[in-house]
C-alpha cells in the first residue's frame, strides 16, 4: 500500500491546534494568520480522509480520527527533532567513535593528557583507543580499522596518509644498574660498542629502529643485538636481567625497575620525534576535532 505524503507543516499545524483547541490561539503560536492555519488542516483532513477536528461556535474538539493521530504526530515530530539534533551532533563532531592507535611509550607521556583535553570537550564522543606500534597503526590507518594514530618516527614518502609533530623527546642509555657505565651521568653512544643490546624489531617500527641504530653507526660500530622485545616495558625487563643495554626514549625513564638505570646521552641533540597520524581527506569530523585538539594546546610531554 502507498504510504501517503504528510508534510511536516501540517502535522505540526495539527498538533498546535489540538493542544489549544483554539485556531486563535493555535495561529498565533505557529506565527501564522488563521486562514492559512484553516488550510493546512483542511489539507490534512484530505489526506486522511476524515475530519480530525469538530468545529461548532466558541468550541473546537477532536474527532476520533484526530484522537488516532495525535500520538502518531507528536511521535513522528519528536522522532525528527531527535534525529535532526543526533545528525548535527555526528555532523559536527560532538558524538560518534574514534578508533585511536597509540604506541605504549606514549601511556607514559602524551595520551593521558591529551585523552583528557578530548573528552572534557567532546564527552559524547566514543573513544575506543587501541596500543601498537608505528608499523601496525599505519596499515591500520589504511585498512581503516583505525581513524588516527599517536606513533614515533613517522615513515617517509606516505602520500595518503597526514602526518603532525605533537613533540620530541632525546634518547636515553637503558642500563643494568650493576653496568660500568650506570655510574656516569651522561654516556656517550660510542661507550655501548662493546655491549649487547636489546632492541625493538624493525618490522615493528622501521625508523624508530633505523634512528636507533643510526647513532650507534654515527658512533663508530654496528650494534651487537642479542635480544628483541616488541615493548618497551619488556626491553626494559631483560636491560634488568642482564642481557643487554639499550637506547631508548627518554619517556621510557616512567618505566620503574629498580635494576635499571637511565643516563643521558651524548649526543645530546639526537631527539625521536611522536606525531599523529590520519587518513588524507578523511572527512570524519571527529579527527578535525581531536587535531584541533592537539593544534590548540601546548604538547602534552616533552
Amino acid at each position: 500500500m502507498e504510504r501517503p505524503e504528510l508534510p511536516l507543516p501540517q502535522l505540526h499545524a495539527f498538533v498546535v491546534l489540538a493542544e489549544e483547541l483554539h485556531f486563535g490561539h493555535a495561529a498565533a503560536r505557529l506565527g501564522i494568520a488563521q486562514p492559512p492555519l484553516s488550510q493546512q488542516i483542511r489539507r490534512l483532513e484530505e489526506k486522511v480522509g476524515h475530519a480530525l477536528f469538530h468545529r461548532a461556535p466558541g468550541a473546537v474538539t477532536l474527532t476520533p480520527a484526530g484522537r488516532q493521530l495525535l500520538p502518531v504526530a507528536r511521535r513522528t515530530l519528536t522522532d525528527l527533532a531527535d534525529g535532526l539534533a543526533a545528525a548535527r551532533a555526528v555532523g559536527s563532531g560532538r558524538t560518534g567513535r574514534l578508533r585511536i592507535g597509540f604506541a605504549a611509550s606514549l601511556a607514559l607521556t602524551l595520551l593521558p593528557g591529551l585523552l583528557r583535553t578530548f573528552r572534557q570537550r567532546f564527552p559524547d564522543v566514543e573513544l575506543d583507543i587501541h596500543e601498537m606500534t608505528t608499523a601496525p597503526q599505519i596499515a591500520a590507518l589504511h585498512d581503516k580499522t583505525i581513524d588516527m594514530g599517536l606513533l614515533r618516527e613517522p615513515p617517509d614518502g606516505e602520500t595518503e596518509l597526514g602526518f603532525k609533530t605533537v613533540l620530541t623527546e632525546p634518547f636515553v642509555a637503558v642500563l643494568p644498574s650493576t653496568h660500568p657505565l650506570a655510574a656516569e651521568r651522561t654516556v656517550s653512544v660510542g661507550q655501548l660498542a662493546d655491549s649487547p643490546f636489546v632492541l625493538l624489531p624493525r618490522a615493528v617500527g622501521p625508523q624508530l629502529h633505523d634512528r636507533i641504530t643510526g647513532l650507534c653507526t654515527a658512533a663508530g660500530f654496528t650494534p651487537r643485538v642479542a635480544q628483541h622485545a616488541v615493548e618497551w616495558q619488556t626491553v626494559c625487563a631483560l636491560v634488568e636481567a642482564g642481557l643487554g643495554v639499550s637506547l631508548a626514549p627518554a619517556s621510557i625513564r616512567r618505566i620503574r625497575l629498580k635494576g635499571v638505570a637511565f643516563r643521558g646521552i651524548e649526543p645530546r641533540t639526537a631527539r625521536t620525534r611522536v606525531a599523529v597520524a590520519w587518513r588524507e581527506n578523511d572527512p570524519n569530523p571527529l579527527v578535525a576535532n581531536l587535531l584541533a585538539t592537539i593544534g590548540h594546546d601546548p604538547p602534552y610531554g616533552s
